[in-house]
C-alpha cells in the first residue's frame, strides 16, 4: 500500500514513520523545503524518544520518503492523510486554512479514487468542508473521479507518541463509505494483530472524540488543581485526597495528579476549538469555560507561593527554574506554565536561572537571553534565593538535597508537580512548599 501524509510535524512525522516501520510505503510531503531537506539528511526537526532511528531505519530501506509536492504523487497512492496544524484563530477557533490547502491540491491534481484522511484536530464539520473543497475543484476540471473522505484522529502522547501509535489503545475512524472502510481496515491491520481495536464511527462522531477525548482530561486536571487549591485552605492534603478517590474504579487515576497548569499544542488549543464550535451553534460550553479559567489561574501559583514567602518582594533575588517543556520528555514550549512564570518573575525583578535536558533551544528561541541558561541542574542553583520544580524529568526526582543545602543561598524549594516528600526536604533543612 502507498499513502501519502502531509505535514511533518509531531503526528505527522510520528504517523508516516510508524506506518512506514509496518511495511508501507509512506510519503511524507511538507512545503517547508528547508525542513525536507533536513529529513531527507536524517535530520529530525522534533525531538522524541525513539522517532530518530526509526526515521533512518525506514528511510534507508526505501519505504519512508520525503517531498514538497503533493501534486506529483496524489495519484500514485491509495490514501493522503492531512496532518497540518490547525492553530487557534483569533477568536479561538481552528484555523482550516492549511487543511483546505491540501484538499485544493488534492481535487486540482487527482484522476483515481482516493480516500483523503483528516488526521488534524479538526472541528465537526470539517470532513464536509474538505469534501466540498475537493468536489468544488474537480467540478472546476470537469471532471468525475470517485473520492472519500475520513477522519482518523490521533491520540498521541509527546513523549510517548511512537510507542501509542505502534501499540495503539484505539483507534479511531470515522467513514461514510464501505470502500473507505476496507482500506482504512487494511492499512492499520499490522497494527490489530494482537486485538481489533478499531472504531468505526460516521465522520462527524470521530470528529467529536478527538476534542471531547482531550477536553475530558483538561477537565480532570483543573478540578484536581481547584481541589488542590481548596486543599491548601481548610489543612487537607491534596495526595491523600487523589489516592482516596482515584481508588474509585469510576473514577480512575489518571490524570488526576495536582500541578502548575497544562500546556503543549493540544489541550490549551482543543478546549478553545470545542468551546468556539459550541459558540457558533449557539451553545455555551459552561464547564469548559471553567477548565480553561482554572488553568490559566494555575500556571501563576508558584510564583504567588514565592511572592508571599518574600512579603511581596522579589526584587534581586534569584530564582532557579528546573523543567522548561510543557511535560517531561519533549522541547515542546507551547502554551507551557514556564514561560508565564518566568515572566512573572522578570516582572517582579526577579533574576532567573533555568535548567531543562531538552528545552534549552527552545527557550532560547522563544524568549531570547531574558533568564540565565545553567549548563546543568545544579549549576542552575547556584546561590540561589529559590528552587522552582516546573516540569517533572526524571532527572529532578532524587537530587542531592545535601549538594543543594551547599549550593543555595536559600533553602526554598517550590514543587511544581507534588514529586517531593516534605519530611524529607524538612530533615535537610528546607522550606518546601507543594501543590494542595
Amino acid at each position: 500500500m502507498n499513502i501519502a501524509i502531509v505535514g511533518t510535524g509531531y503526528v505527522g512525522l510520528v504517523s508516516g514513520t510508524c506506518f512506514s516501520e509496518m511495511g508501507i510505503n509512506v510519503t511524507c510531503i511538507d512545503i517547508n523545503e528547508n525542513k525536507i531537506d533536513k529529513l531527507k539528511k536524517g535530520i529530525i526537526p522534533i525531538y522524541e524518544p525513539g522517532l530518530e532511528e526509526l526515521v533512518l531505519k525506514n528511510t534507508k530501506a526505501g519505504r519512508l520518503n520525503f517531498s514538497t509536492n503533493l501534486a506529483s504523487i496524489v495519484n500514485k497512492v491509495d490514501i493522503v492523510f492531512c496532518a497540518v496544524g490547525t492553530p487557534p484563530d483569533e477568536d479561538g477557533s481552528a484555523d482550516l486554512q492549511y487543511v483546505l490547502n491540501v484538499a485544493q491540491t488534492v481535487g486540482r491534481f487527482m484522476n483515481k479514487y482516493l480516500v483523503v484522511v483528516t488526521k488534524s484536530t479538526v472541528p465537526v464539520g470539517t470532513s464536509l468542508k474538505v469534501n466540498e473543497t475537493i468536489q468544488s475543484e474537480l467540478n472546476k476540471r470537469g471532471v468525475k473521479v470517485d473520492f472519500d473522505v475520513a477522519s482518523n484522529p490521533e491520540f498521541l502522547k509527546e513523549g510517548a507518541a511512537v510507542n501509542d501509535f505502534m501499540s495503539p489503545d484505539r483507534v479511531v475512524v470515522g467513514v461514510s463509505s464501505p470502500r473507505a472502510k476496507d482500506l482504512m481496515e487494511r492499512l492499520y491491520k499490522p497494527f490489530m494483530l494482537s486485538g481489533d481495536r478499531m472504531i468505526f464511527t460516521d465522520v462527524p462522531s470521530a470528529e467529536m472524540i478527538k476534542y471531547a477525548a482531550n477536553s475530558m482530561l483538561a477537565t480532570r486536571i483543573s478540578f484536581m488543581n481547584d481541589i488542590a487549591n481548596l486543599c491548601e485552605l481548610v489543612g487537607a492534603d491534596v495526595n491523600m485526597v487523589r489516592k482516596g478517590i482515584g481508588s474509585d474504579t469510576r473514577i480512575g487515576k489518571k490524570f488526576l495528579y495536582p500541578g502548575c497548569g497544562y500546556g503543549g499544542s493540544c489541550f490549551p488549543k482543543d478546549v478553545k476549538a470545542l468551546i468556539k464550535t459550541a459558540e457558533q451553534q449557539g451553545y455555551e460550553m459552561k464547564v469548559l469555560k471553567a477548565v480553561e479559567y482554572v488553568n490559566e489561574k494555575q500556571k501563576e501559583v508558584l510564583f504567588y507561593k514565592l511572592m508571599k514567602h518574600f512579603d511581596g518582594n522579589l526584587k534581586n533575588k534569584i530564582v532557579s527554574l528546573w523543567g522548561l517543556s510543557f511535560k517531561p520528555e519533549t522541547d515542546d514550549m507551547r502554551e507551557a506554565p514556564s514561560l508565564v512564570i518566568i515572566d512573572l518573575l522578570l516582572k517582579a525583578g526577579a533574576v532567573v536561572k533555568v535548567y531543562d535536558p531538552i528545552a534549552m533551544t527552545e527557550c532560547q528561541r522563544r524568549i531570547g537571553d531574558k533568564v540565565i541558561y545553567a549548563k546543568d541542574m545544579y549549576d542552575a542553583t547556584v546561590d540561589a534565593d529559590a528552587l522552582m520544580l516546573v516540569t517533572e524529568w526524571k532527572e529532578f526526582r532524587v537530587p542531592s538535597w545535601t549538594v543543594l543545602k551547599k549550593l543555595m543561598r536559600n533553602s526554598i524549594i517550590i514543587d511544581g508537580r507534588n514529586i517531593y516528600d516534605a519530611y524529607d526536604l524538612k530533615e535537610y533543612g528546607f522550606k518546601y512548599y507543594k501543590i494542595g
